[in-house]
């Protein structure tokens, strides 16, 4: 897992945009990737920054990158709470609650649609797409509320993620282009 690899999936949450993201990588043992994440938590833990794996399948790990006091704050919320609960999760810690996601993301046969919540993704986005409601739009997830304000949010995440790369590619360093929370 390089930095770009983090910069071109990530920055929306770099860049303070976004609860967080979600990518797969490959890597060539586990002890490779643990160390790799724990570089780059210690590079980012400063700018209020996780990066942690998911789920390790067949040489390949997702690996989730947040802002835990985004995800205390986007938690808070009532109808948050109320998806979450309906989906097993009985204690609001977003700590207990990523738990309890690696684990239902290990045992369920179906991806669990409540990863939107973790990613900040709207609760009425989330819950329209675990109803099978038809959607108004599709960019980064599909918008069951307000496609206008997930339109101008996915011109956003694009931009915050071309301007990123190339200004890594002009010599920036992840930590540069990672905001302080």
């Amino acid at each position: 897992m390089s930095e770009e690899t983090l910069i071109r999936h990530c920055s929306p949450t770099l860049a303070g945009l976004k609860t967080g993201n979600l990518f797969g990588c490959e890597y060539p043992t586990k002890e490779a990737l643990y160390q790799e994440i724990r570089q780059f938590n210690h590079r980012l833990s400063q700018k209020g920054v996780r990066v942690i794996p998911l789920q390790y399948e067949k040489q390949r790990a997702l690996i989730y990158v947040y802002r835990p006091e985004r995800l205390k704050q986007d938690f808070d919320c009532c109808a948050v709470c109320q998806i979450l609960k309906q989906q097993g999760y009985q204690n609001p810690d977003i700590y207990q609650c990523i738990a309890k996601l690696k684990q239902r993301i290990h045992t369920e046969k179906e991806f669990p649609h409540e990863i939107g919540l973790f990613l900040g993704y709207p609760p009425e986005d989330v819950a329209g797409f675990m109803k099978h409601a038809p959607c108004k739009c599709t960019g980064c997830w599909k918008v069951y509320g307000d496609p206008e304000k997930a339109l101008q949010l996915f011109a956003a995440f694009r931009k915050c993620t071309e301007c990123n790369l190339r200004k890594f590619e002009n010599g920036c360093v992840l930590e540069d282009l990672t905001v302080s929370a």
